[in-house]
């Protein structure tokens, strides 16, 4: 009878513990993304203390590196294998494929409730729904037509505010060279030469040739004069390059912002959490401004978190997750420490430093404007094959294997066999 009672008991018991693990993994969101520095990693803690605050677990799936084939690999199998993540770290074009094959989550509902089409600029939106559904939300927009520049160095120049247009630009380029400075941090790698590709193109012809030739890749744009001029203003820079500049990373060229041993680097705003590691402080140490030029327009890419399809049993939790990460409050902690700008145009700027500040300005004033565009360099103007191509022309002109002219013809032909 004891024995009896004691197998019915430890039944019981176990019956009871994989109740309680049930309704434990209902409460769970598992999410891949390549957040693994430190403060990428501090700042996602916020969302992960909210969403216990809430009863819901976080379970972690890291892919160090960025979002790449090892990132999409290990998805693909997971989604084969019909057992999907709750979400997913993903950027720009990727979004869509996914959701084209049917395998994301439908948000309508969470984003009607939270107003999102209200606050969410409707350039993102292109990147957060398919077939005018919601399927990802949106953490943050980064820009990429930004100069990072030594406060040291224009002050020993006499440079008190930073150059207005390409003149200016140059201008101020020539005087940095001739005081003995790389006038232009840069990295030869094919994405960092696309990234002053998109400046250059914006600043040379303005939103208006920069959404035909980048974003609706028309053949008479690209092979325009307009876009020899972007070419050899292309060639212009790679004269205040130094020598050594041939596959350097991008945090290198931006230490030698930071060392005093170069005046300026155009790059994306994620440059400015080196400076900020390094103890820099924006107006006194180092000053951003937009590629001469630009002013007014941004060129962005935006990290998003896709929903995919998962049980019903695992809906509440990943629509709080959601709900989350749309919140005001992760949107200012994460993007404080990641040193891009909310994709909520609500959100306060009290938190965020200068540069900060004047980003989350320009965002919503390009927004208002229509002139925040993706950018073709970071893969938001146009599919991974076309941007892939255009790299391949840029970096050959840059490294001053072709002329402008040969480039340009070129570049219409890599994009017309790329679609």
């Amino acid at each position: 009878m004891m024995i009896r009672m004691f197998k019915t008991t430890a039944i019981a018991s176990v019956l009871s513990l994989a109740l309680t693990a049930g309704a434990q993994a209902a409460e769970e969101v598992e999410v891949l993304h390549w957040w693994t520095s430190g403060g990428e990693a501090k700042a996602l803690n916020v969302l992960k203390e909210d969403l216990e605050s809430q009863g819901i677990a976080w379970k972690d799936m890291p892919i160090a590196g960025g979002g790449g084939t090892e990132a999409m690999t290990v998805l693909r199998s997971r989604v084969a294998a019909g057992n999907p993540p709750t979400a997913v770290q993903m950027l720009g074009f990727d979004i869509q494929d996914w959701a084209a094959e049917g395998a994301t989550a439908n948000l309508d509902e969470l984003a009607g409730a939270e107003k999102w089409d209200e606050v969410v600029p409707a350039a993102l939106q292109r990147f957060s729904k398919y077939d005018g559904h919601w399927v990802a939300a949106p953490v943050n927009v980064h820009s990429t037509n930004w100069v990072w520049a030594n406060k040291k160095v224009m002050d020993e120049l006499g440079v008190t505010e930073p150059p207005a247009d390409w003149d200016g630009f140059i201008k101020f380029l020539d005087a940095a060279k001739a005081k003995g400075y790389t006038a232009l941090a840069h990295g030869g790698q094919p994405w960092q030469d696309a990234t002053i590709f998109d400046g250059v193109v914006l600043a040379t012809g303005g939103a208006d040739f920069y959404k035909k030739s980048m974003i609706d890749l028309d053949p008479e744009a690209l092979g325009s004069d307009t876009m020899k001029t972007v070419f050899d203003r292309m060639k212009q820079l790679r004269g205040y390059v130094d020598e050594n500049f041939s596959g350097r990373d991008w945090n290198l060229a931006s230490a030698m912002v930071i060392e005093s041993k170069a005046a300026a680097q155009i790059m994306g705003d994620w440059a400015k959490g080196e400076f900020l590691n390094a103890g820099k402080k924006p107006g006194e140490d180092f000053v951003c401004f937009r590629v001469p030029g630009t002013q007014g327009m941004v060129t962005f890419n935006s990290d998003q978190f896709v929903m995919f399809k998962v049980g019903e049993d695992k809906q509440a939790a990943q629509n709080a997750m959601a709900k989350a990460v749309m919140s005001p409050k992760f949107q200012s902690a994460f993007n404080v420490v990641k040193g891009s700008v909310p994709a909520r145009t609500d959100v306060p700027n009290e938190a965020f430093d200068d540069c900060g500040k004047k980003g989350m300005a320009d965002l919503a004033e390009a927004a208002k404007n229509d002139t925040l565009m993706g950018s073709m360099a970071h893969g938001h103007s146009a599919p991974a094959a076309v941007k892939n191509a255009m790299y391949d022309v840029i970096t050959n002109h840059f490294n001053n294997e072709v002329s402008s002219a040969d480039a340009v013809e070129q570049l219409v032909n890599a994009v017309e066999g790329a679609q």
